[in-house]
């Protein structure tokens, strides 16, 4: 008997938001029709992680928690971390890094327009958790290996440059700044993001079969 795959995000109260990371778990359900794929979050919107580990654990005796998260940070080394401390439970890796998810940024790019003579900023949500920039500059090493366009970085939160910030320094070497969105789904990051000042902002990364097909590769690594 599989494990139950338990896809937790951070919760948002944006309806698109919502189905755009609801879409990423439909999208593993097609691909893996006979796994039992459960819906949990960290914050904002029920159930909580610890409640649906604690289910399919009664249910199906083991577990898996893939965060639907793009790195490390407080909601993967406590909130998750703390809901599989229990036999039978674990938890996968973040999405990031990840190449597929630099190509999925690569074809958001294009859609929003991107120019060979525009420079790029990649916004992340940002965390106080080094290993999360470290995780960001490995995607950003991703974009800039795939572009000649300049390529730098800015944070929602929690790590500096903001993405303010990052667009003005860009925008002093180049006529447009263009933002690829280094985010999930529409809420309240990407908002702000689309206030920041960029000529151009790239769509969040889901919906997109990529992402479910990471977070199989998480699921499985871990039986």
């Amino acid at each position: 008997m599989s494990a139950v795959l338990v896809g937790c995000s951070h919760g948002t109260d944006n309806h698109d938001g919502r189905a755009a990371i609801r879409s990423i778990l439909t999208d593993v359900r097609a691909l893996r029709p006979d796994l039992d794929v459960r819906e949990a979050f960290v914050d904002v919107q029920t159930p909580e992680v610890g409640d649906v580990v604690a289910d399919a654990l009664t249910d199906r005796g083991s577990a898996v928690v893939v965060p639907l998260l793009l790195s490390v940070g407080f909601h993967v080394k406590v909130d998750i971390a703390e809901a599989v401390d229990r036999d039978g439970a674990r938890a996968a890796p973040p999405l990031g890094p990840d190449p597929r998810l630099v190509a999925i940024l690569l074809d958001r790019l294009a859609a929003a327009g991107l120019r060979p003579d525009d420079a790029v900023v990649l916004a992340a949500a940002g965390s106080t958790d080094p290993a999360a920039a470290v995780a960001v500059e490995a995607v950003a090493a991703g974009l800039a290996a795939s572009l000649t366009n300049p390529v730098t970085i800015g944070y929602g939160a929690g790590s500096a440059p903001t993405v303010p910030e990052a667009i003005a320094a860009a925008r002093a070497g180049a006529a447009r700044v263009v933002v690829a969105s280094y985010l999930l789904a529409p809420g309240y990051f990407h908002d702000r993001v689309l206030e920041a000042g960029a000529d151009a902002v790239s769509d969040p990364l889901a919906p997109d079969e990529r992402l479910a097909a990471i977070v199989l590769d998480r699921y499985d690594a871990q039986l």
